[in-house]
Order: structure tokens, then C-alpha cells, then sequence
């Protein structure tokens, strides 16, 4: 059970700093953070032998997401 409220203080930790932060790339971190944390709560949480597909559903999306604010930021490909 403690393992669960560790997760938890870890994500709301990273939320707050993410919310705080005010340049962009120094939060691009703790976003991922946040996305680590939750998933880790999921299967926490959830004790069904699914629970562990849907963490890797949610990290798998989570990290898409956040490859594509990282490019977008970084100012994304470039052609030509």
C-alpha cells in the first residue's frame, strides 16, 4: 500500500512542478514524470491481470503524446 501513496506523491509532485515551471523544455520532464507515475498507479491500483495492458496502453499513448510536444516544440522535421 505504501508503494501506491509514493506513486501518488510522485505524480502530484511532478503536476505541481509541471504547472509551476514556466519555461517549456524544463517542463517536457516533468510531464513525462506524471505519465510514469500514472501508469504505475494503474497497475497498482487494479488488481485484475489486465490492468497491466492498460498501464502499457496509457504509457504507450502518454509517450506518443509526448514525443509529439517535444518535436513540435523542438520546432519539428525538417525537409528539404
Amino acid at each position: 500500500m505504501i508503494a501506491i501513496y509514493l506513486v501518488a506523491a510522485l505524480a502530484v509532485f511532478a503536476a505541481i512542478r509541471a504547472t509551476v515551471e514556466k519555461n517549456t523544455g524544463r517542463k517536457l520532464p516533468y510531464v513525462n514524470v506524471m505519465n510514469f507515475a500514472i501508469a504505475g498507479t494503474i497497475v497498482l491500483l487494479l488488481d485484475h491481470p489486465l490492468a497491466l495492458v492498460a498501464a502499457a496502453a496509457y504509457f504507450v499513448g502518454s509517450t506518443l503524446e509526448a514525443n509529439a510536444i517535444a518535436s513540435t516544440y523542438a520546432g519539428g522535421e525538417r525537409r528539404g
